[in-house]
C-alpha cells in the first residue's frame, strides 16, 4: 500500500487512492466522498458509491480537535471495530455493520445507514422530543449493560481501559478538577472509585449525538471507549444531555425534564436486581460530574453560551453538597434549582 502510507481519508485524492489499493473499488469508479463534522476524535467521511452500498470510513486521530491539548492512541479504532463485532450480537438492527478494519492506518469502515435518517442531537435541539425514543434509547443500554450475563468473555475482551481513561475520566473528571477547586474532592475521588468498579460493559460515549433516528428508532454509533467497567458512568454522560437541554431550552424544560425519567425508568426496568443495585448512588455522581464537565472540561457542550455554562455549574455545585441518592430525585432538584435560577 505504498500509495497511501500517511493517508488522510479527508483529502479525496488520497481516499480513493486507498479504497483503490485495497481492491474496493476500481480505476474508474469516482464514488462520492463528503466529510462528516461534528466528532472531535477522529476524520470521517461518508462515500456513496453508484453500484453498492454506501460506508461511513473513520480515522482516529492521535490529537483531538479541541481548543485545549488533548491527545489519544489512535489505535483505539481497534476498540471500536471490536466494539462493533459485539454490539451487533448484543443489541442487532441497532448497530452499522463493520465493513473493515485497517489497524495500520487506523481506519475502518462500517456500512453507511441509508437515508432518510436525523441525528438524534439535531431532533433535540430543536426541541423534538419523543418519549418513544427516549425509552428505547433506555431500553438499548440495559441490553448493553446487562450483556456479561450471556457473554461472561466481555469482561476480558474489554478489560483494557486505557482509551476510556485518556478520552474520558482525565479530559472530563480530572482535568475539570482542575478548573473547579470546588468539586476536585468530588472529582478525585470519583475517579478512584471508577477505576476500582468493574462488573459491566460500558458504551463510555453513550448520547444521543451517537444516535440516528432511522424507520423510528435508534442506531447507536461510537464505540472507541468501549471497556469493562462501571455502567453508572454511561448514566451520567446520557442523562447530562437531556438535562442541558432543559437548561438551554426553557421553552420545553419540563418536556426535557421528563424525557430524562422515562429513559431512567425503561433503562432500570430492564437491568438485573443485581445491577440496578450496584449503580446506586454511582448513576447520581456520575451525572453531576459529567454535568460539571461539559461546562468546565476539555469538551464542553458547544450550544451552552458562557451564561448558560456559568449558571450550570452553580447549580452543579449546588447539588453535589445535598444528599441526593437516586436519579429521579436528582431529576427534581436540577428542574428545582433551573427554576430558582431563573425566577
Amino acid at each position: 500500500m505504498a500509495r497511501t502510507r500517511g493517508i488522510n481519508i479527508e483529502d479525496r485524492a488520497q481516499l480513493l487512492a486507498y479504497l483503490r489499493d485495497r481492491e474496493l473499488i476500481n480505476d474508474t469508479e469516482q464514488p462520492v466522498a463528503q466529510i462528516l463534522r461534528g466528532g472531535v476524535s477522529n476524520r470521517t467521511v461518508w462515500v456513496a458509491r453508484a453500484d453498492g452500498e454506501d460506508w461511513v470510513i473513520k480515522q482516529a486521530l492521535p490529537k483531538l480537535r479541541v481548543q485545549v491539548e488533548w491527545f489519544s492512541d489512535p489505535a483505539r479504532i481497534q476498540r471500536e471495530a471490536c466494539g462493533l463485532r459485539w454490539l451487533g450480537k448484543i443489541i442487532p438492527l441497532h448497530v452499522p455493520e463493520l465493513f473493515f478494519d485497517d489497524p495500520g492506518h487506523h481506519i475502518l469502515a462500517m456500512t453507511a445507514i441509508p437515508q432518510p435518517h436525523e441525528n438524534w442531537k439535531t431532533a433535540l435541539l430543536n426541541g423534538r422530543t419523543d418519549r418513544r425514543l427516549a425509552q428505547s434509547f433506555g431500553r438499548l443500554l440495559a441490553k448493553i449493560h446487562c450483556a456479561a450475563v450471556q457473554y461472561p468473555e466481555l469482561a476480558d475482551e474489554f478489560a483494557e481501559r486505557r482509551f476510556f481513561e485518556e478520552l474520558r475520566l482525565e479530559p472530563y473528571y480530572g482535568y475539570t478538577a482542575t478548573q473547579v477547586t470546588e468539586a476536585a474532592p468530588f472529582l478525585t475521588q470519583l475517579i478512584k472509585d471508577t477505576g476500582a468498579r468493574r462488573f459491566a460493559l460500558a458504551h463510555g460515549d453513550y448520547s444521543p449525538k451517537n444516535a440516528l433516528i432511522y424507520r423510528e428508532g435508534l442506531v447507536i454509533l461510537d464505540y472507541e471507549v468501549i471497556h469493562f467497567g462501571d455502567p453508572a458512568f454511561d448514566i451520567g454522560f446520557s442523562l447530562t444531555h437531556f438535562l442541558s437541554k432543559a437548561h438551554h431550552l426553557p421553552a420545553r424544560r419540563g418536556a426535557f425534564l421528563e424525557l430524562a425519567r422515562d429513559y431512567w425508568r425503561t433503562y432500570s426496568e430492564d437491568l438485573t436486581a443485581q445491577l440496578r443495585e450496584n449503580l446506586r448512588p454511582f448513576a447520581v455522581k456520575h451525572t453531576l460530574a459529567c454535568m460539571l464537565a461539559r461546562v468546565a472540561g476539555r469538551s464542553p457542550l458547544e450550544y451552552l453560551d458562557a451564561s448558560e455554562r456559568e449558571g450550570q455549574k452553580r447549580i452543579v455545585l449546588a447539588l453535589m453538597n445535598q444528599n441526593i441518592n437516586d436519579i429521579p430525585s436528582l431529576i427534581d432538584a436540577f428542574g428545582v434549582e433551573l427554576r430558582r435560577a431563573h425566577e
